[in-house]
């Protein structure tokens, strides 16, 4: 599956060891801030649960990628931009969140786990370019 001048494809890089370790912490990470979601809106309205239970997942996502998808170790400097990451992302989600809420009407306990597989890429090569950094 590599490419002609010997470099590998995206499909190649998708199926990589280090890629499937990722969906598995984010898995991970998802059922455990999709729990924390679930348990917030006893208390809150949907947004507020989502902005707290993703901020929790931030840290959570930095740990397990660090030492478990990319056999780095921990350090202040990274984890001090890995919230960029997020930041993408939640901007790309909390409105993507509002649409399908309030204008498809689709129901608050489903529209996050939708939102988290759309953005996996794009989560996975930010996560990748912040941690493997020198």
């Amino acid at each position: 599956m590599k490419a002609e001048s010997g470099h590998p494809t995206l499909l190649t890089k998708l199926l990589s060891k280090e890629f499937l370790k990722f969906v598995i912490s984010g898995g991970i990470n998802t059922l455990t801030t999709y729990l924390m979601y679930l348990l917030l809106l006893a208390f809150f309205d949907y947004s507020l649960s989502y902005t707290l239970s993703y901020v929790s997942g931030i840290f959570l996502s930095y740990y397990l990628n660090t030492v478990f998808v990319f056999k780095e170790k921990v350090a202040l400097g990274k984890f001090l931009k890995f919230p960029i990451v997020y930041l993408v992302q939640y901007l790309v989600n909390i409105m993507m969140l509002y649409v399908l809420v309030e204008h498809l009407h689709l129901s608050t306990g489903i529209v996050p786990l939708i939102v988290i597989v759309i953005t996996i890429p794009i989560t996975y090569v930010l996560s990748r370019l912040i941690i493997k950094s020198k």
